[in-house]
């Protein structure tokens, strides 16, 4: 009853969303492929998240380690590399005038960035990314005996702004490193 009534208000706009993409030469099979990979990369954000919050809230059993490194690491890795495979194919939209992807110059990356399918996959990378060092600091501030309360918001603002949590850490884990020597 509901999906009759809700089908009247959205298929207009989509209606006129697809001519509009029609009309740029945009395939139904792209318009596809670029759903999936935006959808596989907001539930992979759904993961890495939930990933980060373990590293911050809960024991760190090998186990837990494990589990972020190739339930959330690993697959956010795979959804990347066949994102980056499906973009550079071209199986993807790429943006911009030749179609494939350049990663040569600024306008080449604005290019690949200027779609769902582009931004989903720089989303990926970002997020693999980001977990794999917090995963890194989490592991490391352990082995260095840092405070899981100082190590806690310097998690945070690595997942939500990646180079600057990085570049905390090591400010912080500095005399730690000194202390126990730079090769132990």
């Amino acid at each position: 009853m509901l999906d009759g009534l809700m089908r009247q208000v959205i298929d207009p706009p989509l209606a006129v969303m697809g001519r509009f993409a029609a009309r740029r030469g945009v395939s139904a099979d792209q318009v596809t492929i670029a759903g999936l990979a935006f959808g596989l990369g907001a539930a992979l954000a759904v993961v890495a998240e939930a990933d980060g919050l373990a590293l911050i809230l809960l024991p760190r059993w090998p186990a837990l380690l494990a589990g972020v490194l190739y339930c959330g690491i690993a697959l956010l890795c795979l959804i990347y590399a066949s994102g980056l495979i499906g973009l550079m194919s071209g199986m993807l939209p790429a943006g911009g005038p030749s179609g494939g992807a350049d990663f040569t110059t600024i306008a080449g990356v604005r290019a690949i960035f200027s779609n769902d399918a582009g931004v989903a996959i720089g989303w990926t990378h970002y997020l693999a990314f980001d977990l794999f060092v917090g995963l890194w600091i989490a592991r490391d501030g352990d082995a260095k005996r840092i405070s899981r309360l100082l190590q806690a918001p310097i998690l945070l603002a690595t997942f939500v702004a990646g180079p600057l949590g990085l570049l905390v850490w090591l400010i912080i884990r500095e005399p730690a490193a000194r202390k126990q020597g730079r090769f132990s």
